[in-house]
């Protein structure tokens, strides 16, 4: 089978009947052998019989969620290309050839882009169509380099093999975003044509929740992309604090009629400390994300972990214990020059706050490189307790043994038949003596 048409379904007595009557037609006018599949997510309103009665196969999917209802139905498609697509009555079905085409061209996943292909007056709340898909379309391109306009598109058609591979884990409205994401970072080829939105056919309100749904867009987007989560912030806060750091240490720094003193310097430690952490977060997130398969290998950050040792990382985090240390007791000897007595604070927390911040940074190195070691200990299995050559050797003879027997049953059975026939009296003598 070449396509199947995979719909999620929860209580669409209203339009499923029309979405599958639809691309039922379209199978026919194009001569594609396909199947219309509907991922039951648990109706209510008999939207199961009318999709059975309209020639459609229903799959039930317990588990609850947009993705999980689509995953249960791509799982159980035939065809050889997968096309998705809501049952709402709100994308063409009768418009798949284009998709088609591109799969047959060598796609690995071809999205639809409703900004492109026109979306009708009260099809998509002004919200989504100016905010919110753009927004979202915009930050996963920028954190993923992805080409694709439209990242929430829901018509779009793809390889089975292709996106089973990815492992799609997400179970609600995020789906949409995870196999865009996921089929990037792989490498895959990915195309859009352009497809059109209507107003769907339902007289309830959609299952899409604007705030929710919208945030759990986002937050997936944030956790696959490390280095903008982490990382870059991780940088800039670094980057101020030790700018800042450097500038107050020796003294207060006046711009204008601004005067940064000592507070500022306590603030530039603690942007230096967060900013070093994310960095670490950045780093033991990679990790973990690429030894466990969320994310591709990276070679750069492979480097960065062959030459961080955890012998180098205790190095480093004792040299800056060391340098906290120092400050530390630079500050008691400051204060023994006063007789311990009252400090002026202007002068001694430019020794105490870079000393601080040495020590607290030391302990996030040493931390950070004990968690990487742990992160770096493979999970093996035993090796089996029989060698595997003795053990077919063994097979072999067992085998060997059982024809043996075998041959020395049918030899015996066969001495037998010799014995009885020779044993067995002459039917013609026996006749004539009974006559005589």
């Amino acid at each position: 089978m070449e396509l199947s048409v995979v719909m999620p379904c929860l209580n669409e007595a209203e339009t499923v009947e029309t979405c599958v009557r639809k691309t039922i037609g379209f199978f026919a006018d194009n001569g594609i052998d396909g199947e219309v599949v509907i991922a039951d997510n648990g109706s209510t309103d008999g939207s199961q019989q009318l999709a059975r009665d309209a020639g459609a196969r229903v799959v039930p999917v317990i588990d609850k969620g947009y993705g999980n209802a689509l995953m249960g139905g791509i799982r159980a498609a035939r065809g050889r290309y997968v096309a998705m697509g809501d049952a709402d009555d709100s994308y063409d079905f009768t418009t798949l050839g284009p998709f088609l085409d591109e799969l047959r061209g060598g796609a690995d996943l071809v999205m639809g882009n409703r900004f492109k292909g026109g979306i009708a007056d009260g099809a998509m709340p002004p919200l989504h169509r100016y905010l919110g898909n753009p927004v979202l379309s915009f930050v996963g391109r920028l954190f993923f380099g992805s080409k694709i306009g439209d990242f929430h598109c829901g018509l779009r058609a793809f390889n089975k093999d292709a996106i089973m591979r990815l492992g799609l884990q997400t179970g609600g409205m995020e789906f949409a975003s995870e196999m865009v994401v996921k089929a990037t970072l792989q490498g895959y080829d990915i195309r859009e044509v352009p497809t059109t939105l209507s107003p769907d056919g339902r007289t309830r309100a959609p299952h899409l929740n604007t705030w929710r749904d919208g945030w759990r867009h986002l937050r997936f987007l944030m956790l696959y992309s490390p280095r903008w989560l982490f990382l870059i912030p991780g940088l800039v806060f670094m980057t101020l604090g030790l700018l800042a750091g450097i500038a107050l240490s020796t003294g207060p720094v006046t711009v204008g009629e601004i005067a940064f003193d000592v507070d500022t310097l306590v603030g530039a430690g603690a942007a230096l400390v967060i900013g070093f952490q994310a960095v670490l977060f950045a780093l033991l997130t990679k990790v973990y994300a690429m030894q466990e398969g969320f994310l591709p290998h990276d070679r750069r950050v492979q480097k960065i972990i062959d030459w961080w040792s955890l012998e180098r990382g205790l190095l480093i985090g004792g040299l800056l214990a060391l340098a906290g240390l120092g400050g530390l007791v630079a500050s008691l000897l400051h204060w023994r020059v006063n007789n311990f007595g009252e400090l002026d604070p202007r002068h001694s927390l430019r020794m105490v706050v870079p000393a601080a911040t040495a020590l607290v940074m030391s302990f996030q190195a040493i931390f950070a490189s004990l968690f990487v070691s742990i992160l770096g200990i493979r999970r093996r299995q035993h090796p089996p307790l029989t060698d595997p050559a003795e053990e077919a050797a063994g097979v072999v003879d067992a085998a060997a043994h059982k024809a043996r027997r075998a041959a020395e049953q049918a030899d015996k059975s066969e001495e037998k038949v010799t014995a009885g026939k020779a044993d067995a009296p002459d039917a013609k003598g026996e006749d004539g003596a009974s006559e005589r």
